[in-house]
């Protein structure tokens, strides 16, 4: 199997090896002409941020590059991310990176010809219409870690540093014009990041199939995902050069992103204020909370992640399924609680009540009450 396409589902995605070297065509298909390219600190001086400078500097582009991005971003980034937009000119953006640097960069471009405020467009009943949908700029999205699958979807998630609260932004066209996934762009990622990443679109692909509303379409797509996860992280993971691997767990993020359109859980909605108070790692914190959620859930998904063992060649129906992800975090050196993330006496209550206005928590299968909701994060601490 060629492990390279062109997709346009769920927007145009140009999918291989090498393909980072199609940005330039990315961009005019996106109608760009003078992007600024967003990312994190991290980044910003590696070898395939450069390369891809190179790449729109020598079409005629420009050589522009904002990195002032936290790994939790927050309405300062943005801010400032729009001042150089607005200060170079720029008529779209290059979103490159991982979680942060595309939810950054597609902040930047939504934000840019907006009027209104930053929390004027949470992800909250119809107030995306409040966007004047004609001044976003363009986006192209290009994915550097296989987690989080921004570069498919239709919203950021922001740090509110004052509340210290992680807010979803949303609207449709916060969804890129194009995307390339090129998983040589993954293959130097470190292994904790490589697990933090791959089990975030685990996650991503479990709670999807576990929520109780109706999507088949994201149901099937959250299915395949997690076969994709099984198979390819552990060998991403060993080997970080093995290409067919990266490719496979590139798939996976995107499959994830798409597919949590049916709802997320618990698992996201317990990470959401501990990464926002904290600051670790979202993937990470996601495989740290995941083995308990599954606990908490069973009454209702006993049966659909049975379902989901057979198709993974899992043996066991849910305790499988459930023994499999202990082992998974395992292998990859996974803390088995918040203190193995740093994190000494968490502030119980105030984790607990952000976990109960998350917009997570409307797609968990049992209901979260504060009691519930906090007994499941002494499981953790």
């Amino acid at each position: 199997m060629t492990l390279t396409a062109n997709w346009s589902y769920p927007t145009a995605i140009r999918f291989g090896a090498g393909r980072i070297s199609e940005i330039a065509e990315a961009c005019a298909a996106a109608g760009i002409t003078k992007p600024l390219l967003v990312t994190d600190r991290g980044l910003k001086d590696m070898a395939i941020t450069t390369k891809t400078l190179d790449l729109l500097e020598a079409a005629g582009l420009g050589r522009a590059i904002f990195a002032d991005v936290d790994p939790n971003p927050n309405e300062k980034n943005a801010e400032a991310g729009v001042r150089a937009f607005k200060d170079g000119g720029h008529d779209g953006v290059v979103a490159f990176g991982g979680g942060s640097g595309l939810d950054l960069g597609k902040l930047v471009a939504f934000l840019a010809g907006q009027t209104r405020p930053l929390w004027d467009f949470e992800d909250i009943g119809d107030w995306w219409t409040r966007a004047d949908a004609d001044a976003i700029a363009p986006i192209v999205a290009v994915p550097t870690t296989a987690g989080t699958g921004s570069e498919v979807g239709r919203a950021s998630v922001i740090t509110n540093s004052e509340t210290e609260q992680k807010k979803i932004i949303f609207h449709p066209k916060f969804l890129p014009s194009v995307v390339i996934c090129d998983p040589e762009l993954t293959v130097g990622m470190p292994k904790f990041i490589t697990a933090g990443t791959g089990l975030d679109a685990f996650a991503h692909c479990v709670e999807a199939f576990c929520s109780p509303h109706y999507h088949p379409m994201s149901q099937g797509i959250a299915l395949e995902g997690m076969r994709l996860v099984k198979d390819y992280l552990p060998r991403a993971y060993a080997d970080g050069t093995d290409l067919e691997a990266r490719a496979h767990m590139m798939s996976a993020a995107a499959m994830g992103a798409t597919a949590f359109q049916k709802g997320l859980g618990a698992i996201h909605a317990l990470s959401h204020p501990i990464g926002a108070i904290y600051h670790t790692h979202h993937g990470t914190t996601n495989a740290v909370c995941m083995p308990a959620v599954l606990q908490f859930n069973k009454p209702a998904i006993t049966d659909v992640l049975g379902q989901a063992a057979n198709y993974l060649g899992i043996d066991g129906g849910f305790d499988g399924f459930c023994a499999f992800v202990d082992d998974l975090n395992d292998s990859m050196g996974i803390p088995k609680s918040l203190a193995g993330l740093g994190i000494e006496n968490p502030d119980i209550d105030r984790i607990v009540a952000g976990a109960l206005i998350d917009p997570s928590t409307g797609g968990n299968p049992v209901e979260m009450t504060a009691q519930n909701t906090r007994d499941l994060l002494l499981r953790i601490v």
